[in-house]
Protein backbone atom coordinates (compact mmCIF):
# COMPACT_ATOMS: atom_id res chain seq x y z
CA UNK A 1 0.00 0.00 0.00
CA UNK A 2 1.52 3.33 -1.05
CA UNK A 3 1.99 6.35 1.17
CA UNK A 4 -0.48 8.20 -1.05
CA UNK A 5 -3.12 5.55 -0.36
CA UNK A 6 -2.47 5.84 3.37
CA UNK A 7 -2.97 9.58 3.05
CA UNK A 8 -6.48 8.95 1.66
CA UNK A 9 -7.25 6.89 4.78
CA UNK A 10 -5.83 9.66 6.95
CA UNK A 11 -8.05 12.26 5.27
CA UNK A 12 -11.05 10.00 5.77
CA UNK A 13 -10.25 9.58 9.46
CA UNK A 14 -9.80 13.32 9.99
CA UNK A 15 -13.10 14.10 8.28
CA UNK A 16 -14.94 11.37 10.18
CA UNK A 17 -13.52 12.50 13.53
CA UNK A 18 -14.51 16.12 12.92
CA UNK A 19 -18.05 15.09 12.03
CA UNK A 20 -18.35 12.85 15.08
CA UNK A 21 -17.03 15.63 17.32
CA UNK A 22 -19.85 17.89 16.08
CA UNK A 23 -22.60 15.48 17.17
CA UNK A 24 -24.57 15.57 20.38
CA UNK A 25 -25.25 12.46 22.45
CA UNK A 26 -28.54 11.61 20.72
CA UNK A 27 -27.06 12.07 17.27
CA UNK A 28 -24.09 9.82 18.09
CA UNK A 29 -26.39 7.01 19.18
CA UNK A 30 -27.70 6.84 15.62
CA UNK A 31 -24.50 7.82 13.79
CA UNK A 32 -22.10 5.24 15.24
CA UNK A 33 -22.26 1.52 14.67
CA UNK A 34 -20.16 -1.30 16.12
CA UNK A 35 -16.60 -1.73 14.85
CA UNK A 36 -16.06 -4.10 11.94
CA UNK A 37 -15.50 -7.62 13.20
CA UNK A 38 -15.16 -10.61 10.93
CA UNK A 39 -17.98 -13.08 11.32
CA UNK A 40 -19.78 -11.18 14.07
CA UNK A 41 -23.52 -10.65 14.25
CA UNK A 42 -22.87 -6.89 14.14
CA UNK A 43 -21.39 -7.27 10.65
CA UNK A 44 -24.86 -8.07 9.33
CA UNK A 45 -25.74 -4.38 9.62
CA UNK A 46 -22.51 -3.03 8.10
CA UNK A 47 -22.81 -5.34 5.13
CA UNK A 48 -26.52 -4.76 4.55
CA UNK A 49 -26.89 -2.12 1.90
CA UNK A 50 -29.63 -0.47 -0.14
CA UNK A 51 -30.02 1.80 -3.15
CA UNK A 52 -33.75 2.49 -2.84
CA UNK A 53 -35.27 5.47 -0.93
CA UNK A 54 -35.43 3.49 2.30
CA UNK A 55 -33.68 3.64 5.68
CA UNK A 56 -30.02 2.95 4.91
CA UNK A 57 -29.04 3.10 8.59
CA UNK A 58 -27.33 6.09 10.16
CA UNK A 59 -27.91 9.78 10.72
CA UNK A 60 -29.84 11.69 8.05
CA UNK A 61 -29.27 15.26 6.91
CA UNK A 62 -32.65 16.05 8.46
CA UNK A 63 -31.30 15.33 11.93
CA UNK A 64 -28.27 17.60 11.51
CA UNK A 65 -27.49 21.29 11.33
CA UNK A 66 -26.21 22.87 8.08
CA UNK A 67 -22.67 23.05 9.48
CA UNK A 68 -22.83 19.29 10.06
CA UNK A 69 -24.10 18.76 6.50
CA UNK A 70 -20.85 20.32 5.31
CA UNK A 71 -18.82 17.91 7.43
CA UNK A 72 -20.78 14.99 6.00
CA UNK A 73 -19.94 16.08 2.48
CA UNK A 74 -16.29 16.57 3.43
CA UNK A 75 -16.15 12.91 4.45
CA UNK A 76 -17.98 11.84 1.30
CA UNK A 77 -15.49 13.83 -0.79
CA UNK A 78 -12.55 12.09 0.92
CA UNK A 79 -13.64 8.79 -0.58
CA UNK A 80 -14.29 10.06 -4.09
CA UNK A 81 -12.43 11.58 -7.01
CA UNK A 82 -13.45 15.10 -8.02
CA UNK A 83 -15.61 13.70 -10.82
CA UNK A 84 -17.04 11.05 -8.49
CA UNK A 85 -17.96 13.65 -5.90
CA UNK A 86 -19.61 15.87 -8.51
CA UNK A 87 -21.64 12.91 -9.74
CA UNK A 88 -22.77 11.95 -6.24
CA UNK A 89 -23.76 15.55 -5.46
CA UNK A 90 -25.73 15.65 -8.71
CA UNK A 91 -27.55 12.41 -7.88
CA UNK A 92 -28.60 13.86 -4.51
CA UNK A 93 -29.99 16.92 -6.28
CA UNK A 94 -31.93 14.78 -8.74
CA UNK A 95 -34.41 13.98 -5.96
CA UNK A 96 -35.87 17.45 -6.53
CA UNK A 97 -35.97 16.88 -10.28
CA UNK A 98 -37.67 13.50 -9.85
CA UNK A 99 -40.26 15.07 -7.55
CA UNK A 100 -41.21 17.46 -10.35
CA UNK A 101 -41.23 14.67 -12.97
CA UNK A 102 -43.78 12.86 -10.80
CA UNK A 103 -45.86 15.98 -10.34
CA UNK A 104 -44.95 16.27 -6.63
CA UNK A 105 -47.57 13.59 -6.11
CA UNK A 106 -45.85 10.40 -4.83
CA UNK A 107 -46.68 9.61 -1.20
CA UNK A 108 -45.32 6.58 0.66
CA UNK A 109 -46.54 7.41 4.15
CA UNK A 110 -43.77 9.82 5.07
CA UNK A 111 -43.61 13.60 4.98
CA UNK A 112 -41.71 13.72 1.69
CA UNK A 113 -40.98 10.79 -0.59
CA UNK A 114 -38.44 12.25 -3.03
CA UNK A 115 -36.27 13.77 -0.36
CA UNK A 116 -32.68 15.07 -0.72
CA UNK A 117 -32.52 15.18 3.08
CA UNK A 118 -32.97 11.42 3.39
CA UNK A 119 -29.34 10.41 2.95
CA UNK A 120 -27.65 8.57 5.80
CA UNK A 121 -24.14 8.47 7.22
CA UNK A 122 -22.90 5.92 9.72
CA UNK A 123 -19.39 5.33 11.10
CA UNK A 124 -18.44 1.82 12.17
CA UNK A 125 -15.81 1.75 14.91
CA UNK A 126 -13.31 4.46 15.84
CA UNK A 127 -11.77 6.46 12.97
CA UNK A 128 -8.02 6.73 12.95
CA UNK A 129 -7.44 4.21 15.70
CA UNK A 130 -5.45 1.00 15.50
CA UNK A 131 -8.53 -1.13 15.00
CA UNK A 132 -10.46 -1.55 11.74
CA UNK A 133 -13.14 1.04 11.08
CA UNK A 134 -15.40 1.94 8.22
CA UNK A 135 -18.15 4.21 7.02
CA UNK A 136 -21.22 4.12 4.82
CA UNK A 137 -23.09 6.91 3.07
CA UNK A 138 -26.29 6.19 1.20
CA UNK A 139 -29.80 7.07 0.17
CA UNK A 140 -31.82 6.88 -3.02
CA UNK A 141 -29.44 5.89 -5.83
CA UNK A 142 -26.28 6.22 -3.71
CA UNK A 143 -24.45 3.60 -1.67
CA UNK A 144 -20.81 4.20 -0.73
CA UNK A 145 -19.04 1.66 1.50
CA UNK A 146 -15.47 1.87 2.85
CA UNK A 147 -13.32 -0.15 5.20
CA UNK A 148 -9.98 0.93 6.69
CA UNK A 149 -7.60 -1.65 8.19
CA UNK A 150 -4.12 -0.88 9.56
CA UNK A 151 -4.33 2.66 8.24
CA UNK A 152 -5.17 1.60 4.67
CA UNK A 153 -8.38 1.78 2.69
CA UNK A 154 -8.94 -1.89 1.85
CA UNK A 155 -12.48 -1.81 0.44
CA UNK A 156 -14.46 0.70 -1.62
CA UNK A 157 -17.31 -1.54 -2.77
CA UNK A 158 -20.21 -1.99 -3.21
CA UNK A 159 -20.25 1.39 -4.93
CA UNK A 160 -23.69 2.14 -6.39
CA UNK A 161 -24.88 5.20 -8.29
CA UNK A 162 -28.18 5.68 -10.09
CA UNK A 163 -29.95 8.49 -11.89
CA UNK A 164 -33.68 9.11 -12.17
CA UNK A 165 -34.16 10.81 -14.51
CA UNK A 166 -31.07 9.63 -16.34
CA UNK A 167 -31.45 12.52 -18.79
CA UNK A 168 -32.76 15.97 -17.87
CA UNK A 169 -32.94 19.17 -19.93
CA UNK A 170 -30.73 22.14 -19.10
CA UNK A 171 -30.94 25.67 -20.42
CA UNK A 172 -29.37 26.18 -23.81
CA UNK A 173 -30.57 22.89 -25.22
CA UNK A 174 -27.98 20.72 -23.45
CA UNK A 175 -28.77 17.72 -21.29
CA UNK A 176 -27.78 16.62 -17.81
CA UNK A 177 -26.64 12.98 -17.94
CA UNK A 178 -24.71 12.13 -14.76
CA UNK A 179 -24.05 8.54 -15.87
CA UNK A 180 -24.34 9.04 -19.62
CA UNK A 181 -20.79 8.05 -20.54
CA UNK A 182 -21.22 4.67 -18.85
CA UNK A 183 -24.13 4.02 -21.20
CA UNK A 184 -22.64 5.46 -24.38
CA UNK A 185 -19.27 3.72 -24.19
CA UNK A 186 -20.86 0.33 -23.48
CA UNK A 187 -23.25 0.63 -26.39
CA UNK A 188 -20.45 1.76 -28.69
CA UNK A 189 -18.37 -1.22 -27.61
CA UNK A 190 -21.07 -3.85 -28.07
CA UNK A 191 -22.10 -2.43 -31.44
CA UNK A 192 -18.48 -2.53 -32.60
CA UNK A 193 -18.24 -6.31 -32.15
CA UNK A 194 -17.65 -8.11 -35.41
CA UNK A 195 -18.93 -10.00 -37.21
CA UNK A 196 -22.03 -9.96 -35.03
CA UNK A 197 -22.71 -7.87 -31.89
CA UNK A 198 -25.25 -10.51 -30.86
CA UNK A 199 -22.44 -12.76 -29.61
CA UNK A 200 -22.33 -10.58 -26.49
CA UNK A 201 -26.13 -10.54 -26.06
CA UNK A 202 -27.25 -13.12 -23.51
CA UNK A 203 -30.96 -12.34 -23.75
CA UNK A 204 -33.11 -10.28 -26.10
CA UNK A 205 -35.03 -8.94 -23.10
CA UNK A 206 -33.50 -6.67 -20.47
CA UNK A 207 -34.01 -7.48 -16.77
CA UNK A 208 -35.90 -5.06 -14.55
CA UNK A 209 -32.85 -4.34 -12.41
CA UNK A 210 -29.24 -5.32 -11.78
CA UNK A 211 -29.00 -9.08 -11.38
CA UNK A 212 -27.14 -9.13 -8.04
CA UNK A 213 -29.52 -6.57 -6.53
CA UNK A 214 -28.36 -5.50 -3.08
CA UNK A 215 -26.99 -8.90 -2.11
CA UNK A 216 -24.33 -8.88 0.59
CA UNK A 217 -22.35 -11.53 -1.25
CA UNK A 218 -22.56 -12.15 -4.96
CA UNK A 219 -23.91 -15.59 -5.68
CA UNK A 220 -26.08 -15.90 -2.58
CA UNK A 221 -29.19 -16.51 -4.69
CA UNK A 222 -31.99 -14.48 -6.18
CA UNK A 223 -32.73 -11.14 -4.56
CA UNK A 224 -36.44 -10.42 -4.14
CA UNK A 225 -37.93 -6.97 -4.62
CA UNK A 226 -38.89 -6.69 -0.95
CA UNK A 227 -35.21 -7.10 0.02
CA UNK A 228 -34.44 -3.76 -1.60
CA UNK A 229 -36.29 -2.05 1.28
CA UNK A 230 -35.75 -1.92 5.03
CA UNK A 231 -38.41 -4.09 6.74
CA UNK A 232 -41.36 -2.05 7.97
CA UNK A 233 -40.96 0.61 5.28
CA UNK A 234 -42.37 0.93 1.78
CA UNK A 235 -43.23 -2.48 0.32
CA UNK A 236 -43.10 -2.65 -3.49
CA UNK A 237 -45.69 -4.34 -5.65
CA UNK A 238 -44.88 -7.99 -6.43
CA UNK A 239 -42.65 -8.03 -3.34
CA UNK A 240 -41.67 -11.69 -3.74
CA UNK A 241 -40.74 -11.37 -7.41
CA UNK A 242 -37.01 -11.49 -8.24
CA UNK A 243 -35.61 -8.00 -8.79
CA UNK A 244 -34.86 -8.98 -12.36
CA UNK A 245 -38.48 -9.84 -13.12
CA UNK A 246 -37.17 -12.92 -14.92
CA UNK A 247 -37.75 -16.60 -14.34
CA UNK A 248 -37.05 -19.94 -15.96
CA UNK A 249 -34.72 -19.96 -18.94
CA UNK A 250 -34.46 -16.16 -19.01
CA UNK A 251 -33.27 -16.08 -15.41
CA UNK A 252 -30.72 -18.80 -16.12
CA UNK A 253 -29.45 -16.96 -19.20
CA UNK A 254 -28.60 -13.87 -17.15
CA UNK A 255 -27.61 -15.58 -13.89
CA UNK A 256 -24.23 -14.61 -12.49
CA UNK A 257 -21.79 -17.51 -12.63
CA UNK A 258 -18.18 -17.89 -11.43
CA UNK A 259 -17.12 -18.24 -15.06
CA UNK A 260 -18.05 -14.96 -16.75
CA UNK A 261 -20.45 -14.91 -19.67
CA UNK A 262 -20.13 -12.80 -22.78
CA UNK A 263 -17.17 -11.67 -24.89
CA UNK A 264 -13.72 -11.52 -23.22
CA UNK A 265 -11.31 -8.67 -23.67
CA UNK A 266 -8.87 -11.11 -25.27
CA UNK A 267 -11.14 -11.20 -28.36
CA UNK A 268 -11.22 -7.43 -28.81
CA UNK A 269 -9.05 -5.43 -31.18
CA UNK A 270 -6.93 -2.48 -30.05
CA UNK A 271 -9.66 0.13 -30.52
CA UNK A 272 -12.23 -2.00 -28.71
CA UNK A 273 -9.83 -2.58 -25.83
CA UNK A 274 -9.45 1.17 -25.45
CA UNK A 275 -13.24 1.45 -25.30
CA UNK A 276 -13.36 -1.28 -22.67
CA UNK A 277 -10.69 0.42 -20.58
CA UNK A 278 -12.46 3.77 -20.84
CA UNK A 279 -15.73 2.12 -19.80
CA UNK A 280 -14.04 0.60 -16.75
CA UNK A 281 -12.81 4.07 -15.87
CA UNK A 282 -16.35 5.41 -15.57
CA UNK A 283 -16.75 3.06 -12.58
CA UNK A 284 -13.29 2.61 -11.06
CA UNK A 285 -12.44 6.31 -11.33
CA UNK A 286 -15.27 7.14 -8.93
CA UNK A 287 -12.71 6.89 -6.13
CA UNK A 288 -9.36 8.70 -5.80
CA UNK A 289 -6.54 7.43 -8.00
CA UNK A 290 -4.58 6.33 -4.92
CA UNK A 291 -7.17 3.70 -3.99
CA UNK A 292 -8.60 2.87 -7.42
CA UNK A 293 -7.84 -0.52 -9.02
CA UNK A 294 -7.89 1.14 -12.45
CA UNK A 295 -4.11 0.75 -12.91
CA UNK A 296 -4.64 -3.02 -12.74
CA UNK A 297 -5.91 -2.85 -16.30
CA UNK A 298 -2.62 -1.48 -17.58
CA UNK A 299 -1.74 -5.19 -17.60
CA UNK A 300 -3.00 -6.65 -20.91
CA UNK A 301 -3.71 -9.97 -19.21
CA UNK A 302 -6.07 -8.34 -16.72
CA UNK A 303 -7.99 -6.63 -19.52
CA UNK A 304 -8.12 -9.93 -21.44
CA UNK A 305 -10.08 -11.49 -18.56
CA UNK A 306 -12.84 -8.85 -18.45
CA UNK A 307 -16.01 -10.07 -20.17
CA UNK A 308 -18.75 -7.89 -21.65
CA UNK A 309 -22.29 -9.28 -21.61
CA UNK A 310 -25.45 -7.51 -22.78
CA UNK A 311 -29.22 -8.00 -22.58
CA UNK A 312 -31.98 -6.16 -24.38
CA UNK A 313 -31.68 -3.86 -27.37
CA UNK A 314 -28.43 -2.30 -28.59
CA UNK A 315 -30.43 0.62 -30.04
CA UNK A 316 -30.21 3.88 -28.10
CA UNK A 317 -33.40 4.73 -26.23
CA UNK A 318 -34.52 1.12 -25.80
CA UNK A 319 -34.35 -1.00 -22.61
CA UNK A 320 -30.96 -2.56 -22.03
CA UNK A 321 -28.60 -4.10 -19.49
CA UNK A 322 -24.90 -4.89 -19.49
CA UNK A 323 -22.24 -6.18 -17.17
CA UNK A 324 -18.46 -6.38 -17.02
CA UNK A 325 -17.14 -9.37 -15.13
CA UNK A 326 -13.67 -10.66 -14.41
CA UNK A 327 -11.36 -11.47 -11.50
CA UNK A 328 -12.25 -9.15 -8.59
CA UNK A 329 -14.69 -7.25 -10.80
CA UNK A 330 -18.40 -7.04 -11.34
CA UNK A 331 -20.01 -4.02 -12.97
CA UNK A 332 -23.74 -3.98 -13.68
CA UNK A 333 -25.80 -1.38 -15.54
CA UNK A 334 -29.47 -1.20 -16.38
CA UNK A 335 -31.71 1.45 -17.94
CA UNK A 336 -35.25 0.17 -18.29
CA UNK A 337 -37.90 2.17 -16.50
CA UNK A 338 -39.56 5.55 -16.92
CA UNK A 339 -39.29 5.30 -20.69
CA UNK A 340 -35.64 4.18 -20.50
CA UNK A 341 -34.77 7.20 -18.37
CA UNK A 342 -33.82 5.59 -15.04
CA UNK A 343 -30.29 4.19 -14.73
CA UNK A 344 -28.62 1.93 -12.14
CA UNK A 345 -24.84 1.46 -12.21
CA UNK A 346 -22.94 -0.55 -9.61
CA UNK A 347 -19.29 -1.55 -9.16
CA UNK A 348 -18.47 -4.52 -6.93
CA UNK A 349 -15.51 -6.71 -6.00
CA UNK A 350 -16.82 -10.28 -5.63
CA UNK A 351 -13.81 -11.29 -3.52
CA UNK A 352 -13.72 -8.42 -1.06
CA UNK A 353 -16.90 -6.36 -1.04
CA UNK A 354 -16.98 -4.67 2.38
CA UNK A 355 -13.39 -5.87 2.89
CA UNK A 356 -14.48 -9.14 4.41
CA UNK A 357 -11.40 -11.14 3.42
CA UNK A 358 -8.95 -8.49 4.63
CA UNK A 359 -10.87 -8.13 7.87
CA UNK A 360 -10.76 -11.87 8.45
CA UNK A 361 -7.01 -11.95 7.82
CA UNK A 362 -6.49 -9.02 10.20
CA UNK A 363 -8.41 -10.72 13.00
CA UNK A 364 -6.62 -14.01 12.40
CA UNK A 365 -3.29 -12.24 12.73
CA UNK A 366 -4.07 -9.95 15.67
CA UNK A 367 -6.74 -11.70 17.69
CA UNK A 368 -5.89 -15.37 17.43
CA UNK A 369 -5.53 -17.15 20.74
Amino acid sequence: MTDAAREVASRMAAAAEEWLDSLDVDQRLVAVGPPPAAGSVAEAERTRWFYTPTDHGGLTFHRQRPAQHRLVMRLVASGLSEAGYTTVATVLGLENVLDRVEGFSVHWGRERTRDPGMYYLRIFGEPGGTRPWGWRFGGHHVSLNYLVVDGCVVATTPCFLGADPAVSPLLGGVKLRPLGTSEDLARELVRSLRPDPARAVLLARAPNDIVAGNSTRIGDGLVKRRELWRPGQHVPDRADEPVTGLDGADQRALALTPTPKGVPGSELDAAQRELLRALLGTYLDRVPDEISPMSRYDDPGELDAVHLAWAGSITAGEPHYYRLQGPRLLVEWTNIHRGVNHAHAVWRDPETDFGGDVLAAHHAAHHAR
